[in-house]
């Protein structure tokens, strides 16, 4: 019975180990795209980058307290996740606020550097897809994660369509819509984040069952 035990344990240890390698590597390619977005949005004024290299960081930061919390209970879950929405929640101001900068300094933002980053930032979210698609039914933390990369995707192909919109409008509005766009899911995303998660903290807390913690690790771009 111990010999089962130990190797059950050892089993597990693996799985633990595996989870955090493939997290690290998520995390490294989202925060190196943070940095590139972010960059490239603020020097050719693209509101429609900005806000998806502030999705990015999201990512990543989503990554290090997943990593962090990768055999916890559901309490700390939890408590992650509420932090989780509070960044997600000032991302969208922040992405808002820029949005409000270039409504009232408009400017035609170059439609070649916003697709070209544009088709980076799917790319990096498809390898961070694949690494993660072997874990997806290993457990919630996991699975929500592989969720983030793949909605993330949807919010790199909206901001594609922001610059063939920039292209063929010659207008900075189409770029200017798709940041709001992105900056109000951003928001949405952190109210049901702590809505969530105090529900379940509060049920840990009290003694309940445990319960999965699926919303309050979904990305902005939900």
């Amino acid at each position: 019975m111990s010999e089962c035990c130990a190797n059950v344990a050892c089993e597990y240890e693996k799985l633990r180990t595996r989870q955090r390698l493939t997290l690290k590597a998520v995390l490294a390619i989202n925060l190196g795209m943070f940095f590139v977005e972010l960059a490239m949005g603020l020097f050719s004024g693209s509101t429609a980058l900005v806000g998806d290299s502030l999705d990015m960081l999201g990512d990543a930061l989503v990554c290090g307290f997943s990593l962090y919390i990768v055999a916890r209970s559901d309490a700390w879950k939890a408590l992650s996740a509420m932090i989780k929405g509070g960044i997600m929640g000032v991302s969208g101001l922040l992405a808002l606020a820029y949005a409000g900068y270039k409504f009232l300094h408009p400017g035609i933002p170059p439609y070649q550097i916003i697709s070209l980053i544009a088709l980076f930032a799917l790319l990096a979210n498809s390898m961070c897809l694949l690494l993660l698609r072997r874990h997806r039914q290993e457990d919630i933390n996991m699975r929500s994660i592989w969720l983030c990369s793949r909605n993330d995707m949807i919010a790199n192909l909206a901001v594609l369509s922001a610059a063939f919109g920039v292209w063929l409008a010659e207008s900075h509005w189409p770029d200017l819509i798709v940041g709001c766009g992105i900056a109000v899911l951003f928001l949405r995303s952190a109210f049901h984040t702590i809505r969530q998660a105090i529900s379940v903290y509060t049920a840990e807390r009290d003694g309940g069952h445990d319960q999965l913690v699926a919303e309050p690790v979904r990305s902005s771009s939900d």
